[in-house]
C-alpha cells in the first residue's frame, strides 16, 4: 500500500510460495527422550519426558505466557495427559537457535502428539499389551476421550484380521479443548515407501453445529498431517533454505490419498476446536501401524524408507 500511494498508481505485490518457503517462519525441530516403567503386570507406572525445542512465544507479544522459562506451547500435550500413569515427569530445554520459528498447525501437540502416542505404543508392547486396550484402562477417569477411543477402534475393526502386509496403529489426542482418536490402517512397498490406506477418526468438539464443516476440517487436517509425516521438511545451508515448491516440498497427492471416515460424538457441550485437532493423532498412528507391518519402529519425521525398513 505504501508503494501505491509513493507511485500515485496501482501496484502488483505477489508473495510466492518460494518466498513463502525460503522467507517465512518455520515450525521448531525437536527432540524427545522418554523413559518409562513398568510394574509387574507391565503397567505403566511411571513416565518421563524430555523436551528440547525452540519456544515460539519468545519475543512475540504472548512472551508473557512463558512462566518460569516454560513456553506453555512447548509442553502442551506432555505435561497434561491423560492418561492415568501415577509418577510423571516432564523437563523442557528451551535452545536459542537462529531460525525464526512460530506457531504450525495444532501448534505444540503437533510434536507432542507424535512423540507420546508413539512411545506410548512402545511402553504397550513393552509390557505385552493390546495399544487400544491399554489406552481404554489409562483413561478410565476420562469419559470423553475413552469414548471416541472406543468409536475410532470399533469403526475401524481394531482387532479384526487385515489383508497381508497390512497393519493398523491407533493414536489419541485432547488439544483444543477436543477430544480425537484415529486408526490408521497402512503397509509398506519393497523400497520402504509407507501407503496409507485408510484413517478412521472419531471427534469430540462438543456441540456441533455444522457436521460437514467439521467433517471437512479433520479430512484437511489429516491430509496436512499425512504430508508432514511422510514428506514435508525444512533443511537449510549456510543459512538459506533448500526447498522452494511443490517440487521438494510436496503435499499428499489425490492418488495417495486414503480413505477417510470421520465420525462425530453428539453432544451438548459447548463447541470446541476443529481445525487443528485432527492434525497431531494421525502420524504416531502411522508410526504404530507400520511397526506392525515391519517389527521397526520410527522415531523420526518425516518418515525415510531407511527407518521404515530399520536399515538406519
Amino acid at each position: 500500500m505504501h508503494v501505491a500511494k509513493v507511485a500515485k498508481a496501482p501496484v502488483k505485490v505477489v508473495w510466492t510460495r518460494e518466498d513463502d518457503l525460503r522467507g517465512g517462519w518455520y515450525r521448531p525441530m525437536w527432540y524427545d527422550r522418554f523413559a518409562a516403567g513398568l510394574d509387574a503386570e507391565g503397567n505403566p507406572i511411571a513416565w518421563t519426558h524430555t523436551i528440547v525445542g525452540q519456544s515460539i512465544m519468545q519475543g512475540t507479544p504472548f512472551e508473557s505466557f512463558i512462566k518460569d522459562g516454560v513456553d506453555p506451547a512447548s509442553v502442551e500435550g506432555a505435561a497434561d495427559l491423560l492418561y492415568g500413569i501415577p509418577n510423571l515427569q516432564v523437563d523442557l530445554h528451551s535452545p536459542k537457535i537462529g531460525v525464526p520459528v512460530l506457531w504450525w498447525r495444532s501448534v505444540g501437540h503437533s510434536h507432542t502428539g507424535f512423540s507420546v502416542e508413539a512411545f506410548f505404543d512402545e511402553v504397550a508392547h513393552a509390557g505385552g499389551k493390546d495399544p487400544y486396550e491399554l489406552r481404554r484402562k489409562l483413561l478410565a477417569g476420562q469419559p470423553r476421550m475413552l469414548a471416541v477411543l472406543d468409536l475410532a477402534a470399533q469403526k475401524a475393526g481394531w482387532g479384526k484380521p487385515l489383508p497381508r502386509g497390512r497393519g493398523r496403529g491407533i493414536a489419541t489426542r485432547f488439544s483444543f479443548n477436543s477430544y480425537v482418536a484415529q486408526v490408521v490402517e497402512a503397509s509398506v512397498e519393497k523400497d520402504g515407501t509407507p501407503r496409507v490406506h485408510r484413517v478412521v477418526c472419531a471427534v469430540d468438539s462438543g456441540r456441533v453445529v455444522n457436521p460437514d464443516g467439521v467433517r471437512a476440517q479433520v479430512e484437511g487436517a489429516i491430509i496436512f498431517g499425512l504430508s508432514a509425516a511422510l514428506y514435508t521438511e525444512i533443511t537449510f545451508k549456510n543459512g538459506r533454505v533448500h526447498q522452494s515448491n511443490f517440487d521438494d516440498y510436496p503435499m499428499v497427492r489425490i492418488n495417495e490419498a486414503p480413505e477417510i471416515e470421520v465420525h462425530i460424538v453428539p453432544s451438548e457441550q459447548p463447541p470446541t476446536g476443529v481445525g487443528e485437532p485432527g492434525v497431531p493423532p494421525v502420524a504416531p498412528a502411522l508410526a504404530n501401524a507400520l511397526f506392525t507391518v515391519t517389527g521397526h519402529r520410527i522415531r523420526r519425521l518425516p518418515m525415510r524408507a531407511n527407518d521404515v525398513l530399520g536399515k538406519s
